[in-house]
């Protein structure tokens, strides 16, 4: 039987050692319950202090691999940035001559993550956010990392509609933690407004921030530090905050899908008998079209949804 694709899990850049071990927990995970598939992952972007891309990649091929698909952990595009993934996996041809690559759109907003993210809310709410009463008088930032291109921002203003959208909370506003507006005290201002309508309408306003990232790091820090810094200037509002979205088995299962469709969206990569072109036939937006990841290299092209790396 021939080997199907190997999967590569490729973290953005990171120095903790919290994402780190999240990342090896993923591959384990991953790896167990696909045998079938090599595994393996590390990072690109920043230098990481451990657990470099390309050494992933050279495991791999010291196992024999020949072509791989690269499903990068990000829940919304980082945008055009130096350091990217294509460029990383360029890097691996030109080390391994006659490596095939290609890689898959960011993982998010999942319906699997979204409701993820809905678990953490609840948690940091303490419990009972089910109620409709509790969840009308509380109002969440969603705040991500933030880029230069206006594209991959608005993603995680997607991903906020689709957050709010019939969960039953007053309003889900956005804010990045750099390169972009609104910064994180903007945000929270933006907050104060409508928890400040929700307590006219009856009931004590609340703001909950939802850092829209996978593991902890410097980033986690600095939304911290600027919220914290807000709070204390703001000391009538009540502020919550959430934990991040950590490794739930539903990325397992997103990152899984992700590399079912690149697989099958790749003449190169394709043909593999591990189920993954059934898997992504059946990739599906909500309103029955074909998912935008899955209609093959050339769909999508300016957003780098699915680039083959030369």
């Amino acid at each position: 039987m021939t080997t199907p694709p190997a999967l590569l899990i490729a973290g953005h850049g990171t120095r903790d050692e919290g994402g780190a071990e999240a990342l090896r927990a993923l591959v384990r995970e991953l790896g167990e319950r696909h045998p079938e598939v090599p595994v393996a992952g590390g990072f690109f972007g920043p230098a990481p202090a451990e657990l470099p891309l390309g050494d992933a990649v050279a495991e791999l091929v010291g196992r024999g691999v020949t072509r791989l698909a690269a499903v990068p952990l990000l829940l919304a595009p980082t945008g055009p940035v130096p350091g990217s993934l294509a460029a990383a996996l360029e890097r691996a041809q030109l080390d391994h001559p006659g490596l095939d690559c290609a890689h898959s759109g960011e993982l998010g907003p999942h319906p699997r993550l979204l409701d993820a993210l809905e678990r953490r809310l609840d948690e940091a709410l303490g419990g009972g956010a089910r109620r409709p009463q509790d969840r009308a008088r509380t109002t969440v930032l969603l705040v991500a990392r933030g880029a230069t291109d206006p594209h991959a921002n608005a993603e995680v203003a997607r991903a906020a509609r689709l957050l709010w959208e019939g969960r039953g909370f007053a309003g889900v506003e956005i804010a990045f933690v750099s390169h972009t507006a609104p910064d994180v005290p903007a945000g929270l201002d933006r907050c104060r407004t409508l928890a400040t309508a929700s307590r006219a309408a009856g009931g004590r306003g609340r703001i909950v921030v939802l850092p829209y990232f996978l593991f902890p790091g410097g980033l986690l820090e600095r939304l911290w530090m600027q919220t914290e810094g807000w709070s204390a200037a703001h000391p009538e509002t009540e502020v919550l905050g959430a934990q991040v979205l950590g490794s739930p088995p539903a990325l397992a299962d997103v990152v899984m899908e992700r590399y079912r469709e690149t697989v099958a969206g790749d003449p190169l990569l394709g043909g593999a008998p591990c189920g993954c072109r059934a898997a992504a036939e059946d990739a599906r937006d909500a309103d029955g079209a074909p998912d935008r990841r899955t209609a093959g290299p050339d769909a999508d092209e300016d957003r780098g949804d699915h680039v083959r790396a030369h």
